[in-house]
């Protein structure tokens, strides 16, 4: 067995008998034990209580973070003319066309978000199968296929976050960085929980909002009280 660091013996002394905490304490406990030699991303994993295999129970949606993520977010725009202007007027990485589908299929991916305007659907749809593993795939839902591309390139660079259901139930994202002060960090998770919870869709029954989890890139986790991030 591998011998443990100091920093995670450390760490996980910190963690050992807390659950279920207010939001404040365990963004207090998962900042102050984040303390790897990169500034780590503050993360969510949220159990939800539905089976996203079926329509009326798949969760998805968008929510822009009132403190920004601290990621960098590279964006790619499929939009021609004028609109591919306002891409790249409104600060989009990559913008095209057939040529950025070629560059796609080639596997050359060097984006985080991909808009599309939607008389390029049929272009980005030969691409399903590149980008809907990558949670990539423009989306009307989201708002990442629309005409207003300067709009959607802007949310996306501020800090705007999209989230789906996995197989299991579980939806997660980044909701900070250690760097940021404790309070916005409070800040983002409720946004983000939040916005969850409006997503809940028609068919979920019973219990909707399970476990919830915080944690860094690096460190333990910590389990939050589903009522103190609700607000119930």
């Amino acid at each position: 067995m591998a011998k443990l660091g100091k920093r995670t013996t450390a760490a996980r002394a910190a963690f050992a008998g807390k659950a279920n905490l207010t939001v404040e304490d365990a963004v207090a406990l998962v900042k102050s034990n984040a303390v790897a030699k990169f500034d780590e991303t503050i993360e969510i994993a949220m159990n939800l209580g539905v089976d996203p295999r079926h329509a009326d129970q798949m969760v998805r949606g968008v929510v822009g973070l009132p403190n920004g993520t601290g990621k960098t977010m590279r964006v790619a725009v499929f939009a021609r003319g004028a609109k591919a202007d306002e891409a790249t007027a409104a600060g989009a990485d990559i913008v095209g066309a057939e040529d950025l589908m070629e560059i796609v299929q080639s596997g050359k991916i060097e984006f985080d978000r991909c808009i599309a305007t939607p008389d390029m659907m049929p272009i980005v749809g030969r691409l399903g199968k590149v980008l809907g593993p990558r949670n990539l795939m423009p989306n009307p839902k989201v708002g990442t296929v629309t005409m207003d591309v300067a709009d959607a390139v802007k949310a996306a660079k501020g800090g705007e976050v999209q989230f789906k259901a996995e197989k299991a139930g579980v939806v997660h994202a980044g909701v900070g960085k250690a760097s940021f002060d404790e309070a916005k960090l409070v800040e983002n998770v409720r946004s983000f929980v939040d916005a969850v919870a409006k997503a809940r869709p028609t068919g979920a029954k019973g219990a909707y909002m399970k476990k919830i989890v915080i944690s860094s890139s690096m460190g333990p986790s910590v389990t939050v009280d589903v009522e103190s991030a609700t607000g119930e």
